[in-house]
């Protein structure tokens, strides 16, 4: 399976000719190429992690591309088909194995509500959590995404959830909120935390690939 990494929260995910998108946010350059995608993840409904335009592009060259998110993604798309998910739940679309985990996003203020969340392990190979620290329950994990900038994280938080996870490979997500200098500081702390399971941090920047 080969993973690209797009801006901000956004990856592809490619497998057996097919593709699947995963929050393709406001923060993501405008999708270009969107042939032959089965699905897209939108693991919450805040707009940095999808927008309708972003969607739009997908659907007008894959038009039959089943849209997967929690509750409030279904309420807040509403002009959008889309297929309600929640934590423990499998989905199966084309070569893509879906688990979903988690359930609510990570606290940004108590003044602020807080919405649902999905964290999805794509193919038993790829954990992403959306935005929350959520664990997905297995006892390996080949490829972790890590929030690595946010209102709602500290940096102590990312490095925790990574030595907790000791995945074998890691890689910074959610990072467009930081400079150059705030993106190069966390890559260093995850690839630090990372290395102490055994594992190799993967500096993937937008527009990369990994085989996983």
């Amino acid at each position: 399976m080969k993973l690209t990494k797009l801006e901000h929260a956004a990856l592809i995910l490619e497998e057996d000719g097919s593709k699947l998108f995963v929050d393709p946010g406001s923060f993501t350059t405008p999708i270009t190429d969107a042939s032959d995608t089965v699905a897209v993840v939108i693991t919450h409904e805040h707009a940095d992690h999808w927008t309708p335009e972003q969607l739009n592009r997908i659907l007008e060259q894959s038009p039959d591309a089943v849209i997967l998110g929690p509750e409030g993604v279904a309420l807040a798309a509403t002009d959008f088909a889309v297929r309600a998910v929640k934590p423990d739940e499998t989905v199966e679309i084309g070569p893509f194995t879906l688990r979903f985990f988690g359930g609510k996003h990570a606290q940004i203020h108590s003044s602020i509500p807080i919405v649902d969340n999905v964290g999805v392990v794509v193919n038993d190979a790829l954990v992403y959590p959306g935005d929350s620290f959520a664990a997905p329950g297995l006892s390996e994990i080949d490829v972790l995404a890590v929030p690595s900038s946010a209102p709602w994280l500290k940096a102590s938080e990312f490095i925790d959830y990574v030595l907790g996870l000791k995945p074998k490979h890691a890689f910074a997500t959610h990072e467009m909120v930081s400079s150059v200098i705030g993106k190069q500081m966390a890559n260093a702390r995850i690839q630090w935390a990372v290395e102490q399971g055994g594992g190799r941090f993967l500096d993937l920047q937008p527009g990369d690939s990994y085989d996983i």
